[in-house]
């Protein structure tokens, strides 16, 4: 059979589109029709919350306060023994609604390690203790073993040792807020430790802020409430010294002023205070809710805020809260009229 000219034009061409596989009617490459690639989104981060901040430290009666007893023992002098030095902790709670929303962290807060005097127990203290806790500050006071108002007879002797059991409870303090899931954690920040003491207490307190043989390096500041120098062994004042106010009443039978002055200026160099509380004893400033003891509380919290959080634009509330209708306050060397 012939074809005709038109029909061999046809046959021509649907051959040559089966050789390059395109169909009559295909206006594209073969296979399936190309989808355009959907342009992929990262996926949404949301924006990182704030950091909560630092809780602040300052005002007395912020914090609601919680305590905490807790068993040490101080191995640090061997031929001691084991000194088993109970510790009962105040410490400041930040509201949960705070933590909770982010806005403030926990801590971490001061830490003040307080020192007892003779026959006298920290309960004694607890008035003037819960204060600087209210205020922000992690308050570790200790029972010291053989000098507490439970033992009987007391060894006033054994004061000599007690800057070391201090020592220990600066460090367990310090271990404790670092460890995970407890109660403290992270509630005590490591640069900003203070010791106090009341009468044999701050005794303790000054040697540990000022004498050769019990030197803590660490110690940001000390409060010595009715102390003075006693036979540590060792020299005060021969080298740098952390801010110490001395708190003195002039009607203590226990620890003469001079004791205190004695101290107070013994210190010509360091930033040194000095509260006088006329006609007051040896108990009645630091034990109990009279005057003049909320007078201490606010004057003590304020050499705190200063010394020990680094308040120091705030320095001069010391002297504004120190001279009072019942105390004055005195610095750099002045003394009492």
């Amino acid at each position: 059979m012939t074809l005709s000219g038109a029909a061999v034009v046809a046959v021509v061409s649907i051959a040559a589109l089966l050789i390059i596989g395109r169909s009559p009617t295909s206006s594209g490459p073969s296979g399936p029709p190309t989808v355009p690639t959907a342009v992929k989104n990262k996926p949404h981060s949301p924006k990182p919350r704030p950091k909560p901040k630092q809780p602040p430290v300052g005002a007395i009666g912020r914090y609601q306060v919680a305590t905490r007893s807790i068993n040490f023992v101080d191995r640090s002098i061997p031929s001691l023994g084991p000194r088993y030095l109970p510790t009962l902790v105040y410490y400041p709670i930040v509201p949960q609604s705070q933590v909770a929303a982010g806005q403030y962290s926990r801590g971490p807060f001061p830490l003040v390690v307080f020192a007892p005097g003779y026959q006298q127990c920290r309960s004694f203290y607890a008035p003037l203790l819960n204060s600087w806790a209210s205020a922000g500050y992690v308050v570790a006071a200790v029972q010291f073993p053989e000098t507490n108002c439970h033992v009987q007879p007391p060894h006033e002797a054994d004061m000599v040792n007690e800057p070391a059991d201090v020592a220990t409870v600066i460090t367990r303090m310090l271990a404790i807020s670092q460890e995970k899931g407890k109660a403290l954690s992270g509630m005590i920040d490591p640069n900003a430790v203070a010791v106090a003491g009341h009468s044999d207490g701050a005794d303790v307190a000054a040697a540990m802020a000022a004498n050769t043989c019990c030197r803590d390096y660490q110690l940001k500041a000390a409060l010595i409430l009715s102390g003075g120098e006693y036979g540590f062994g060792g020299q005060y004042f021969t080298g740098s010294a952390p801010p110490m106010l001395f708190v003195q009443g002039t009607n203590d039978t226990w620890n003469p002023p001079s004791a205190s002055l004695q101290l107070y200026q013994g210190d010509a160099a360091g930033v040194r205070y000095y509260l006088n509380l006329p006609g007051a004893t040896h108990f009645s400033p630091y034990e109990g809710t009279a005057e003049p003891e909320p007078v201490v509380a606010r004057v003590t919290v304020a050499f705190l805020n200063a010394y020990v959080d680094g308040q120091l634009s705030r320095v001069g509330q010391i002297t504004a809260l120190g001279n009072t209708s019942v105390s004055a306050i005195y610095s750099a060397g002045q003394l009492p009229g």
